[in-house]
């Protein structure tokens, strides 16, 4: 299993057992990783999951390489610097590409 995959599992389970830190996000981001099929963050309360593929349409769209995503994920990268940077694209809604960042930290220090 490749390192991202194992991420978005890990993100699936936190979802499936607190729902409460997406409360009140009610979208669907996809990510496009250099050499990893599309993955896709589906918030909508109680029902948020995570999978690999791209069934819904998305609201935003975030491409990066996957070793700044492994970066992102574990806090060690900060969104709005690559995106700054360039090493971090997004196309739909910026609003919520904000509020990512804050979401995968939160579920980050939850499972510490």
């Amino acid at each position: 299993m490749s390192e991202v995959k194992g991420i978005f599992e890990e993100i699936n389970t936190a979802l499936k057992e607190d729902p409460s830190y997406v409360e009140g996000v009610n979208a669907v981001y996809q990510f496009d990783l250099e050499g990893e099929e599309p993955y896709q963050l589906v918030l909508r309360g109680d029902d948020s999951y995570a999978k690999q593929g791209t069934g819904e349409e998305a609201d935003c769209t975030l491409k990066m390489n996957t070793d700044d995503f492994k970066a992102l994920s574990e806090g060690n990268l900060n969104g709005t610097q690559a995106f700054m940077s360039g090493r971090l694209k997004i196309k739909g809604n910026m609003g919520l590409a904000l509020k990512l960042q804050d979401i995968l930290s939160s579920y980050k220090a939850a499972s510490k």
